[in-house]
């Protein structure tokens, strides 16, 4: 184009299924931009770490959410976390290098998260955090050492709640103080935009796959584990896995490769009681089981929020979350890993948290990060100028 201000470009790095969920509405209000004939122009690209490569944790996930092809598959595979993140950084390196970009998109908190936002520090390329400021305070977990590191690293952070422009403006992020000067937006949750989007979909299939697992609505638990605090460790497996087999119901559990391998490694069986192990499930598969579960037990960030979207309640397998707000409206319940305590939660009447308010926006999140990002830009150009 002729006038540079009418284009700019993006590029998102995207790796492991939160994220690629994340991502497609972060597309679809993009697309939406451009349609309008909106200035400037925005040319997105993606960036696919392979942090998660099997086809049921990654390939589905684009096709089901209608999300381009990226533009670079780096084929990290996986590995111990330095192993996985030096790959990542290696790969990512020159081809951020080569490409003219104005800004970089991560999302979430994976080791694919911290590459993007080191990588693009390193060479100054103006960075930007979707899911900004979420804390678990446990710096023993992997992805609490991402998140934090990632925020501190990026200029542009866009937070879904409140807990969460709190929680950087404690480690000194954002407003009149903030010596760098980084932007805090608070934007809502694309997760939630995610749900909106895809959930009338789902439920065209709905009967067709409760038939096909031989399930009835309400009549099931959802279990969904993946954590490296709960499957790299024998006890922590073995007793999650104790209480969840005694549940007086099915329990649905896709599982996902990595545990799958980790069992096999220590013999634990993942089909004992009432546990029904399954293949992981796309993303619409996985809406409709959680719509229609009694409960869900997980450690996922992720699902809680989902759970809680879709009037579920929630166990959650660890003893803290990134999503206080779920605590907070009696939908989510902290159980940790001993046996006693996970099968007294199952077992505790839910709590009627479904007429409150959202704490998480109201659906529009992935359009106020364009807009943001958008403004942003603006800025970056004005300050260059003088």
């Amino acid at each position: 184009m002729d006038n540079p201000r009418a284009m700019v470009r993006w590029t998102s790095i995207v790796g492991a299924r939160p994220q690629f969920i994340k991502l497609a509405p972060i597309c679809r209000a993009i697309a939406a931009h451009n349609q309008a004939g909106h200035l400037p122009k925005i040319e997105h690209s993606i960036i696919h770490t392979g942090q998660h490569y099997d086809s049921a944790m990654a390939e589905l996930f684009f096709v089901e959410l209608g999300i381009p092809e990226p533009a670079y598959n780096l084929r990290a595979g996986s590995g111990t976390h330095a192993e996985q993140l030096a790959r990542m950084t290696e790969r990512l390196e020159p081809v951020l290098a080569r490409e003219w970009i104005d800004r970089v998109i991560v999302y979430g908190d994976t080791n694919s998260t911290l590459a993007g936002a080191l990588v693009a520090a390193r060479l100054e390329i103006p960075a930007a955090h979707v899911e900004a400021g979420c804390r678990s305070h446990n710096w023993s977990m992997p992805e609490e050492q991402n998140r934090v590191i990632t925020d501190h690293l990026c200029g542009v952070l866009l937070a879904p709640c409140r807990t969460a422009v709190k929680n950087l403006a404690r480690e000194g992020i954002g407003g009149a103080r903030d010596p760098r000067k980084r932007k805090v937006a608070l934007v809502g949750d694309v997760m939630f935009d995610a749900l909106l989007a895809n959930l009338a979909v789902a439920e065209v299939c709905a009967e067709l796959n409760m038939r096909r697992l031989g399930l009835v609505a309400g009549q099931y638990y959802l279990l969904t584990l993946h954590r490296s605090e709960n499957t790299n460790k024998s006890e922590r497996l073995a007793s999650i896995l104790s209480a969840v087999e005694d549940l007086p119901l099915p329990v649905v559990f896709p599982v996902h490769p990595r545990t799958l391998r980790i069992a096999k490694e220590l013999n634990l069986n993942l089909d004992g009681g009432n546990i029904r192990a399954i293949a992981p499930v796309g993303y619409l598969d996985m809406l409709v089981l959680t719509k229609y579960a009694r409960k869900i037990l997980t450690d996922s960030g992720g699902v809680q929020k989902e759970a809680f979207y879709l009037g579920v309640p929630c166990v959650t397998l660890r003893e803290e979350t990134e999503w206080p707000e779920t605590v907070e409206a009696g939908a989510n319940r902290l159980a940790g890993i001993d046996r006693a305590a996970i099968l007294a939660a199952v077992e505790q009447p839910a709590a009627d948290f479904r007429r409150k308010a959202s704490p998480f926006g109201q659906g529009k999140a992935s359009e106020l990060v364009v807009a943001e990002l958008l403004r942003g830009h603006a800025e970056d150009r004005r300050h260059a100028a003088d």
